[in-house]
């Protein structure tokens, strides 16, 4: 930054040390893809009039983009891992619509540089290509907030994953830095979690995982590296609130009936029993109850699969064109009492999703399960 006097005006001019293109996009633009460095320039006019000092005018500029508003430090930075799977495509419009949010990535494999609001399949164009390189995109929303004051005045310049250069020979000057409130959702595959994880929390970014086949060993260190790292990471079996709510009804319902039988239905025959099954037949377990008493040692296939030691029993349908369901029976003397949850849209998942990002921030360690922020 340098200071000189030139015609009764101030100059400032801050320069990044890197020549590596860069782009906020949220707050001040800065520079533009493709360019091979920017520059941010502050413009501070002194008041000519006679008599007592008039507050100054200020005005901020960058090259190839116009001025804005300070970020709002509410605004939540998210990252889409797996975008172009059928969840992360739902995703990308969520965040997109979702108040407080902005979606700042989205990594995959496939679709590179299509516009993720074109793979969203929303009207207008997102201007954030599919990338992957999820440190690139970490590094670019790691955001810097450089604050100046002059004589009293502030002024705020923020630039993404630039280190800047700063000296200032007259005046006052004060300068701090902080990192953008960022989540990662990750969708991809049980073997890339953790170092996806890892690399987000290096950022200061939290995590949410709805990788419905990872495994508890992953889980698990996972969270002891979490407590180390004190990020906060959600690992959520399932997004859908109704399925947590089915589970919570079923874990008090399961203190009153000795025969408990789950049933669903599933489209895919490859996901059964499905995660929803054994988060069930886990929860209802080890509770003190012995559940199908009468015939819990039976082999006969037609009786289901055993899910866990307490004899709870699952039974699968593959029906095309039915939607996702999942029923949990229980019976005593007399009387039946279901519970039942079915699933026609992929969009039922997002409202747990929008919620899991706004509470994973206030985190300091992982959590497992939805039902946790309910």
């Amino acid at each position: 930054m340098s200071h000189g006097a030139m015609g009764g005006r101030c100059f400032l001019n801050l320069l990044p040390c890197s020549t590596t293109p860069c782009k906020d996009s949220v707050g001040v633009g800065i520079g533009t893809p493709g360019s091979s460095s920017c520059r941010h320039s502050v413009h501070h006019h002194r008041a000519r009039a006679r008599g007592p000092r008039r507050n100054a005018a200020a005005r901020v500029s960058c090259s190839a983009a116009a001025a804005q508003a300070p970020p709002s430090q509410s605004t939540i930075k998210v990252v889409i891992v797996g975008a172009t799977k059928e969840m992360g495509r739902a995703a990308i419009a969520a965040v997109s619509r979702a108040r407080g949010m902005e979606l700042a990535g989205a990594i995959d494999t496939q679709c590179i540089g299509m516009d993720a609001g074109e793979l969203s399949g929303m009207e207008e164009a997102l201007e954030i290509p599919v990338l992957n390189d999820l440190t690139m995109v970490l590094g670019s929303i790691a955001q810097v907030s450089i604050s100046i004051f002059i004589r009293g005045m502030m002024i705020y310049l923020s630039c993404a994953s630039c280190r800047v250069r700063v000296s200032l020979t007259a005046g006052r000057f004060r300068s701090f830095q902080t990192r953008a409130t960022g989540v990662v959702v990750d969708f991809s595959e049980p073997s890339s979690v953790y170092d996806n994880v890892k690399q987000a929390a290096a950022f200061g970014l939290s995590s949410v995982v709805y990788v419905p086949k990872i495994e508890m060993d992953t889980v698990t260190e996972l969270s002891a590296f979490c407590d180390k790292a004190s990020m906060g990471c959600l690992v959520a079996p399932t997004l859908s609130i109704g399925s947590v709510l089915l589970q919570q009804a079923a874990i008090q319902a399961s203190f009153h009936y000795n025969n408990v039988e789950i049933v669903e239905s599933r489209p895919n025959p490859s996901d059964l029993p499905s995660p929803d099954a054994i988060q069930i037949a886990n929860n209802i377990s080890d509770l003190g109850q012995i559940y199908n008493r009468q015939d819990m040692d039976s082999d006969n296939p037609a009786r289901g699969q055993v899910l866990g030691e307490d004899g709870v029993r699952v039974h699968s349908m593959v029906l095309p064109g039915l939607a996702s369901s999942t029923s949990v029976v229980l019976s005593g003397p007399g009387e039946v009492y279901t519970l039942k949850h079915d699933v026609t849209d992929i969009q039922s998942l997002m409202p747990g999703l929008i919620l899991a990002i706004r509470k994973v921030i206030r985190l300091k360690n992982l959590i497992y399960g939805l039902e946790k922020f309910l």
